[in-house]
Parts: C-alpha cells; sequence; structure tokens
C-alpha cells in the first residue's frame, strides 16, 4: 500500500495516528538541525518534519538531499503543528516521518510547479504533463470532469441514450476542411475524421433511438486562435418528433441545472432575440447582454448635412460609453488609434461628448450643430457624462467594427464580469449565405438545417431571405451551442442541395445513404451541439478553451510535447501506397 490517505485530507483528528502517504516534493527547507518537506499529491499539500532529536543522522542526511519533484512515500506519526497555517486545509498538522523511501529521483524542471510560474506558455506546453501538476490546470481540468458528469447526469435522467458514433467516416462539406486518414486496405481511398456526428444522429433517430447524446471529439482543418483547436468536444444531441420550442426547453434545463450546480447561480429567464436585431443592435450573432451599449443606427440624422464620410456611408452607426466624457483627448486618440488596427479595420472614428451641463462637444462641430448632436445622444442612449462613438461605412463591416469595439470598451470598463452569466437565445437565422466571392450560396449552419414553416419556396425566388429553422445558445457574448430543426424528407433535402450547387449526382454521391434512410420513414428531428470546452470555460470564469484541455494545440496546430504532426518513414507511405510532396 503506497498510501493510507492523501496529502489533502488530514487534520488535528487525526493526532497521533500513524499514517503512510505518497506523493511530490514541493519544495523542502533546511535548517540544518531540521528539515521541512512539502509533500504534495492531486489532494493537496501535507508538511513533513525531520529532525536530529527524533530521526535518524541517516534519514535526516536522505531529507537533506531530497529534490524538487522527488517521488517518495513517507511513514509516520501525524503530530501538532507548532506554527499552524491557517491558509492550508492540513495546516494544523504535520507528520514526523519514521520511514522514508525514494521512489523516484527528478531532474530539476524546467519551470516552477507553483500556482504563479516562471514558465511561459510555450514553455508550459512542452512540459505540459509538468505543468498539470500545477494547481490552475489541474482544478480546471477537474473542474472539466465534474461538468461532464453533471451533463452525463442531466442528460440520463432526461431520457437520452448515450450512443457512440465512427470517428473514421466519409469526406462530406460541412463548412471547414476535413482531417482526412489513408486506407492501407483501400487502395487510394481516404477516410475523414467527423467536423460533427452531424448525419450519424440524423441515421440514430431514423433508427428509432429518440433521444441520443454523446459527448465526442470532432476534428476541423482550419486556422486557429487561442479560442479554437482542431480537435475539440462536443456535447451532441438529438430528439425525435419534437419542434423548435422541445429543444429549447430542454436545453434551457441543463443550463440551468449546470449554472446552479456548478456556480451555484439561479437563472429564470432566457432571452430570445432575432438574428437580424442581433445584428442591428450588437453588430454580431452572440452578443454579450450583461451590459447595454446597444447600437443606435444614425443615418437619418447623421447624413443631412455636408459631412461626405457619413453621407458616403451605407451605415452610420455609434454607441454611448458610460462615464466615457471622462476620458482625455490622448485616451480617445487610443481609441481611435485601436479601432484603425488591421484587426478592426476602421478607417476613423467620429466621436460626441455629452457634457454634464446638457451641452455636447464633437471632434465633427464644423458639420454637426447642438441639435444634431441631441438626436445623436438619444438615439443611443446616452446621458450626461457618457461618449457617443460613432463608425461609418458598409453595413457588415462596420457592424463587425463597433461589435468589436464595444467589447473592447466592456472590458477596460469591467462590465463583462465572469461571476455574472447572461444566456440568450438567438434564432431565426438565414438559411444560406451568400460568397460575395463567388456569387454562390451556401448553408449558414449545414446542408440538413430546414427552413422555417411556410418558406420553402422562397428558395427560388428570394433564398437570401429564407430563415433557418435555427437556434444558437449563446452565454456572456460566447457561442456555446447551436442547432437546428433537420429537414427529414427526402424531396426537400434535393431541394436543399440543389440551391447549394451540388447536381443530383453529387448528392447522391456524397449523401446517398441519408437519402436513402429518408425513404424508410424519418421522423422529424432536431438537435443541438454544445462546445464542451467553451461552456466549461466560460463556466469556470474564463474564454480561453486551452486552458480546460489536458493537452492542448498552439495556434499553429502542433503538438509541441509529442512533436506532432511529424513525418512519417517511407516504410509507412509504401504501406499506404503514397508519395508525398512538398510544395514550397
Amino acid at each position: 500500500m503506497y498510501r493510507s490517505h492523501n496529502c489533502g485530507e488530514l487534520n488535528a483528528t487525526h493526532i497521533n495516528t500513524e499514517v503512510t502517504l505518497s506523493g511530490w516534493v514541493q519544495k523542502s527547507r533546511d535548517k540544518g538541525f531540521i528539515v521541512w518537506v512539502d509533500l504534495r499529491d492531486r489532494y493537496g499539500i501535507t508538511q513533513l518534519v525531520f529532525d536530529e532529536e527524533r530521526t535518524s543522522k541517516e534519514m535526516m542526511e536522505r531529507a537533506q538531499k531530497l529534490g524538487r519533484e522527488f517521488v517518495i512515500q513517507v511513514k509516520g506519526k501525524v503530530i501538532e503543528r507548532a506554527s499552524k497555517n491557517p491558509n492550508m486545509p492540513t495546516g494544523e498538522i504535520e507528520i514526523l516521518v519514521s520511514e522514508l523511501t525514494i521512489l523516484n529521483k527528478a531532474i530539476v524542471p524546467p519551470f516552477t510547479i507553483e500556482d504563479e510560474t516562471d514558465g511561459g506558455e510555450d514553455l508550459r506546453m512542452k512540459y505540459r504533463y509538468l505543468d498539470i501538476r500545477r494547481n490552475p490546470v489541474k482544478n480546471n481540468l477537474i473542474f472539466r470532469s465534474k461538468v461532464s458528469m453533471e451533463v452525463r447526469n442531466f442528460l440520463s435522467n432526461n431520457g437520452f441514450i448515450e450512443v457512440e458514433t465512427p470517428y473514421l467516416i466519409k469526406s462530406t462539406p460541412e463548412g471547414a476542411r476535413d482531417f482526412v486518414v489513408p486506407s492501407r486496405m483501400n487502395e487510394g481511398e481516404f477516410y475523414a475524421l467527423p467536423q460533427s456526428p452531424q448525419t450519424f444522429k440524423q441515421l440514430l433517430m431514423v433508427g428509432g433511438m429518440d433521444k441520443y447524446f454523446q459527448i465526442v471529439k470532432c476534428f476541423r482543418d482550419e486556422d486557429l486562435r487561442a479560442d479554437r483547436q482542431p480537435e475539440f468536444t462536443q456535447i451532441d444531441c438529438e430528439m425525435a418528433f419534437v419542434e423548435q420550442e422541445d429543444i429549447l426547453n430542454i436545453f434551457e434545463n441543463l443550463t440551468r441545472h449546470l449554472l446552479k450546480e456548478i456556480n451555484g447561480v439561479e437563472v429564470d429567464k432566457f432571452p430570445r432575440m432575432l438574428f437580424d436585431d442581433a445584428m442591428r443592435l450588437y453588430g454580431n450573432d452572440k452578443p454579450d447582454i450583461r451590459f447595454g451599449m446597444e447600437f443606435g443606427e444614425l443615418n437619418d440624422i447623421a447624413q443631412h448635412k455636408d459631412f461626405s464620410v457619413f453621407n458616403n456611408a451605407e451605415l452610420v452607426v455609434g454607441i454611448a460609453v458610460p462615464g466615457g466624457n471622462a476620458y482625455t483627448r490622448k485616451e480617445i486618440d487610443k481609441l481611435i488609434d485601436w479601432v484603425k488596427r488591421p484587426q478592426v479595420g476602421a478607417l476613423g472614428m467620429v466621436y460626441s461628448r455629452c457634457n454634464d451641463d446638457g451641452s455636447f462637444k464633437s471632434s465633427v462641430d464644423k458639420f454637426y450643430d447642438q441639435e444634431d448632436l441631441a438626436k445623436w445622444a438619444e438615439r443611443t442612449g446616452a446621458k450626461p457624462g457618457d461618449l457617443v462613438c460613432v463608425l461609418s461605412g458598409p453595413t457588415n463591416k462596420v457592424r463587425a467594427q463597433l461589435s468589436a469595439l464595444r467589447m473592447e470598451l466592456a472590458e477596460r470598463l469591467g462590465l463583462r464580469k465572469p461571476n455574472e452569466f447572461a444566456p440568450l437565445w438567438v434564432i431565426d437565422f438565414p438559411l444560406l449565405e451568400l460568397d460575395e466571392e463567388t456569387g454562390h450560396y451556401h448553408a449558414m449552419h449545414h446542408p440538413f438545417t430546414s427552413p422555417k414553416p411556410g418558406q420553402l419556396e422562397l428558395l427560388d425566388t428570394d433564398p437570401g431571405a429564407v430563415k433557418a429553422n435555427a437556434y444558437d445558445l449563446v452565454l456572456n457574448g460566447n457561442e456555446i451551442g447551436g442547432g437546428s430543426i433537420r429537414i427529414h424528407d427526402k424531396e426537400t433535402q434535393a431541394t436543399m442541395f440543389k440551391h447549394l450547387g451540388f447536381t443530383p449526382e453529387e448528392a447522391k454521391e456524397q449523401f446517398g445513404f441519408l437519402m436513402d434512410a429518408f425513404q424508410y420513414g424519418a421522423p422529424p428531428h432536431g438537435g443541438l451541439a454544445f462546445g464542451l470546452d467553451r461552456l466549461v470555460s466560460i463556466l469556470g470564469g474564463q474564454e480561453t478553451i486551452r486552458d480546460f484541455i489536458a493537452f492542448p494545440k498552439n495556434n499553429s496546430g502542433r503538438d509541441v510535447m509529442i512533436d506532432a504532426p511529424a513525418a512519417i518513414d517511407d516504410e509507412q507511405l509504401k504501406e499506404l501506397s503514397l508519395q508525398v510532396t512538398v510544395n514550397k
């Protein structure tokens, strides 16, 4: 038996108990006549003591040579600690060691295994197994496990059946690039790793499973950033004989359950917002509604003067910054520089100060009088002491730019509080998106999303106006889940494929198995998939999913710990009938 207790459970009630502990040496303090060692495992830290009056000379010498991260086992008696530490669960006691066994020595780690470490992110990713020993990473992984268990419990208690679906599937167009896997037994042919189990969960509904879920790995070969990974985890769910309202209700309740059980927060309201309203009021389809700063469109009250910047713009739109009139000119200039960064792309910014006496002072006083500026304030909801920031340009671009500014200002003003939660359903998305480069439409969600009832005929006359029977669940400005009512009959699905540019032959080649299944009595069905990584990070008060993944990849999609991806040898290539040519 390597241990009778863990390093986080002993307290004053265990005094005079003989115990066995195992773990890693966190640190040691050698005073010559006495040595204290902090022993760490997943559960906590317990202080060990060796002293020359009660410890043999040989053991004292061995204790003095213990290095950081040595793996050791000790036996000894729990005694009262002379200098107690009220900040530690084990701070009332220490272990007077009678036996010491070194289970494994360790070289000096490349960074300190402390909550506040001296290791940079790249170094810690290379030695991720050491980083996991640190409390912040360890606790994030334990937190993720707790969330996953609560999800499983809730769904199981609500009649969902967990079913595994294949990882080696057929490449199908779902929006991003597939990762492909060559097949040795089927020369010249490839599997793809699933971007989602979309078609399989629909087939499970055809199979009569009725309520399915799976916590599943998905794969997308796309450009990365801090909140994306090439492999990620979904809570994938599907239900048969349901309408949109049924799905929204069950997953509202799941989200309420998680917020209550994980965060101790009661949330009653899940407001619903049309996609068009989200874009008009917030500039994006996942608005953070923990704070205001809604957009005010100013075209009709800003394009009547000789200011060509506004007159030539498709959209003039502003937001009110609470207390922003206190900003100095230098601070406002920095804001202007911020929106002009390539990542945002604005050409500039107009502003108007709302003075406490009810007057206004703007950067365009030459063109706009006090009456005009008062209308700007009214339209944006600005009050005395606020600052109105105005951008202009092409509608879609300027909305995205002002949305980025809104979020940046909210961050600076401390309005995005991680312990506050504001869920929101965004509904009635467009079914199709126009690719401005090709002039072709593609599915905003995926090709299996059903149009809103009664809008199928619009596909022939005005495809851009068709709304999808789709919905996204947003939490604190992040999309945590999305889904739709699916198409469940062959004719409608064939019509959808036609409008996405598939020939009947291409549709049959790519999705014939699904179209065939629909002929055998497919029930009305729909579902939703949560992004587990993002959900966990938001519930944990953060927004970077990498911090909640055991072995994440960097922004280049590399695992720097195991050095993957990597070349394979010629013999493997020969077995796979492949030849590699790298275009430089």
